[in-house]
């Protein structure tokens, strides 16, 4: 069988290991010349398949493949950027059909969450209808946590990580000064509508931190938030809050709502902290401070996780390998196989069973009065941080790769978005 080109592209917010899946696929496809001949990156996501935009990886060393493993963000550039359903916009599809045939593209990785998930269905759909054969893996990623199947998701992990040590040391910070100043700490992190980088906040009460959680799949109850707030603070002297930034109001508004749109149509959050931090001032009078980890929590790859480093290289390298085994419209997947000692191993997933689905917290990981996590979730989460895997450092600062990124010739006409 002649070999076949791969494309590759970035989807969604990036991650501090989402080059991690990037290196597994490009390191795993350079060991197999024989069916793969080279990776096609899509400059700026699924843009650069639409745009006919590809970056040759094969002008990269493999030196820089490598180093590709602990540096953060998108080394080849993403986008949010949705395709929408092939009745609205078929000829977006066919045109990424085009864009393959011109460069004989047989293998379509596209590694994101779940709106990657849902184009990469589509395209293996029509490529079937339009007959040609295009062997479609979705390699997770995102760092809300809320893929279907998969046990957890890459990119996840190094955030709850951050996230969880950063609250433990703005807290260490609040109780040194609470005496005379600052009595209430609030951190806003993502989670439009899973909590699941927001509990990992909680983890920070088996430290004796007084610490109250907001969720989204839990509706905001100020009457009991004050009096939870008062009750810490009257026993501590101080109290964390970690809110997300999808905590909503019991009508469904969130609380940091904007009125804006994002570009997939989504509400524009961003302020949850201050309308929480505001809200106990005026009814409690406490001092306080806030912040929002907003990039900061997804771009910390000087504290990721060991786990989630090995896991995100290992979803990239058992994409291309499910593709190599004739595999197609699935996605690797995290399966637990253990918590004590934690072990996991490679699973797949249709796409099918991916594709629009969101997982949200469990309500047996959530508190009986909404506010903290249980048990059940700390075992859940404690696994995912574990371990550091720390880029090698030059001059006091981490050292990061940057790609060439050497553009691929072009052989169609002009595409307009």
């Amino acid at each position: 069988m002649t070999a076949k080109n791969a494309f590759y592209a970035q989807s969604g917010g990036v991650t501090a290991v989402i080059n991690a899946s990037a290196c597994g696929v490009i390191e795993t496809a350079r060991q197999h010349k024989d069916k793969i001949a080279n990776v096609y990156a899509g400059r700026n996501g699924i843009i650069g398949a639409l745009t006919e935009d590809l970056i040759d990886t094969s002008q990269e060393s493999d030196e820089d493949i490598a180093a590709l493993r602990h540096t953060p963000s998108g080394a080849f550039g993403s986008c949010r950027y949705k395709l929408k359903s092939l009745e609205a916009n078929q000829r977006e599809y066919e045109r990424l059909i085009e864009v393959f045939k011109a460069h004989d593209i047989g293998y379509f990785f596209y590694n994101g969450g779940g709106d990657s998930a849902d184009t990469c269905y589509k395209v293996s759909q029509l490529s079937e209808t339009m007959g040609y054969p295009v062997q479609a893996i979705h390699v997770p990623k995102t760092v809300d946590n809320d893929l279907p199947i998969t046990d957890n998701c890459p990119g996840f992990g190094s955030v709850a990580k951050y996230i969880a040590t950063s609250a433990l040391e703005a807290s260490y910070d609040v109780r040194s000064m609470s005496k005379t100043s600052t009595k209430l700490f609030v951190l806003e992190v993502m989670g439009r509508h899973a909590g699941w980088i927001a509990a990992a906040g909680g983890l920070i009460e088996d430290h004796n931190i007084p610490v109250l959680v907001l969720f989204p799949e839990i509706d905001f109850n100020q009457e009991q938030f004050m009096a939870r707030v008062k009750a810490m603070v009257e026993q501590h002297d101080y109290c964390t809050v970690i809110v997300s930034e999808g905590a909503k109001h019991p009508d469904g508004r969130f609380l940091a709502e904007q009125g804006t749109k994002d570009a997939f149509g989504h509400a524009q959050l961003g302020g949850a902290a201050p309308v929480v931090a505001n809200m106990v001032k005026e009814a409690l009078g406490y001092k306080f401070h806030w912040a929002v980890a907003d990039y900061l929590q997804r771009a910390a790859r000087h504290l990721a996780s060991k786990t989630d480093v090995e896991q995100a290289y290992a979803m990239g390298k058992a994409g291309v390998e499910f593709a190599l085994a004739g595999h197609n419209a699935i996605m690797p997947t995290v399966k637990r196989v253990s918590n004590d000692p934690y072990r996991w191993e490679v699973g797949e997933a249709p796409l099918s069973e991916v594709a629009n689905v969101e997982k949200f917290m469990p309500r047996d990981f959530i508190t009986a009065d909404g506010f903290g996590i249980t048990a059940a979730c700390k075992e859940y989460l404690l696994p995912l941080i574990q371990g550091e895997d720390y880029p090698p450092f030059t001059n006091g600062l981490p050292r990061f790769v940057t790609m060439k990124n050497a553009p691929v010739a072009k052989k169609l006409a002009a595409f307009e978005l």
